[in-house]
């Protein structure tokens, strides 16, 4: 987790155990990348002071930060059900007043009812990330302090995202009709899936049996044309065919990668699937709105031959 005055960057590997996964699942391997606003985005307050140019590079188990706030928003939820009054967030980051970095949290407005707050500190000598809730009344309180391991700055260099060749198909997925429940039921039938895509707006899905082959087609996509190697001038042009592409990944994998069409759906703006043939499959979501940030799955692909791709 790297920390700044402007930002708040996820990056994780699927499956990794003890750091954000459990061994053996779906996404076993899956690079994500996320990068969420701090102020005028998730948090109402956000300070950070740092030796290290006001930046902060810790690594944590998602897991645990998952329930944490699971738990943080369970009690808010139930505190405005309960007072019907609004809940907000209100964050700010530091360490104790022995350590490098440090900020201070500023007053809260007087229209806060409910306060959730973020902070980096020790805990028994040991640094940790720390979430409270509370009603203003003090009524009810929340703690959890998650052990963190405190990084050098420059060690994001390691975490960042895959550097990649640019896509050779581009497309939003329509939000009427997600990919989720087709890959879902295809998963149990065969382990890999083929995707072969097409700038003039076309999906299909595509499995091989012994003893059948099936194909879903979805049409009338939205073709990007942002950082592709095709231009949409080449694209329209009526000379050239559209470009295509055919990659095949792990059916699984890519199930898990979709599973935000489940549970946040409303909370995404868009979804762009990016097909790089033989490297990789991208899948870019911006959250709602737009200013607030993204995440980011890359998935590997099975190589396939000339003769498999045609």
């Amino acid at each position: 987790m790297h920390l700044d005055p402007e930002h708040v960057r996820i990056s994780t590997r699927g499956g990794s155990g003890s750091n954000g996964g459990t061994s053996g699942s779906d996404g076993d391997g899956i690079p994500c990348f996320a990068e969420l606003a701090t102020c005028n985005g998730i948090f109402l307050e956000h300070r950070i002071e740092s030796a290290s140019d006001n930046i902060i590079v810790f690594e944590i188990d998602l897991a645990q930060l998952r329930l944490a706030l699971q738990s943080v928003l369970f009690s808010n939820g139930s505190f405005g059900s309960k007072g019907g009054r609004r809940s907000v967030a209100q964050s700010a980051l530091h360490n104790s007043g022995d350590a490098r970095d440090s900020s201070a949290l500023a007053a809260l407005p007087a229209l806060v009812t409910y306060v959730v707050v973020m902070k980096l500190a020790k805990r028994g000598g040991f640094p940790c990330l720390c979430l409270d809730a509370s009603c203003s009344g003090g009524s009810i309180d929340v703690h959890h302090a998650i052990p963190v391991r405190i990084m050098r700055a420059a060690e994001m260099q390691y975490h960042l995202p895959p550097r990649i060749d640019l896509p050779d198909v581009q497309l939003e997925l329509p939000a009427e009709r997600p990919l989720r429940p087709v890959v879902e039921r295809l998963r149990t039938i065969s382990p890999q899936i083929f995707l072969e895509g097409s700038m003039a707006g076309e999906l299909t899905l595509r499995i091989d049996g012994d003893g059948a082959s099936i194909r879903i087609f979805y049409s009338k996509l939205i073709p990007r044309f942002e950082d592709c190697k095709t231009s949409a001038e080449e694209n329209n042009n009526g000379d050239n065919e559209p470009a295509r592409c055919t990659i095949k990944v792990d059916s699984k994998k890519l199930h898990a990668c979709l599973q935000w069409q489940a549970t946040m759906a409303r909370s995404v703006s868009s979804a762009v699937l990016c097909m790089v043939e033989n490297e990789m499959l991208v899948l870019h979501i911006m959250l709602n709105p737009g200013d607030v940030g993204f995440f980011t799955y890359y998935v590997p692909v099975h190589f396939l031959s000339p003769d498999q791709i045609d």
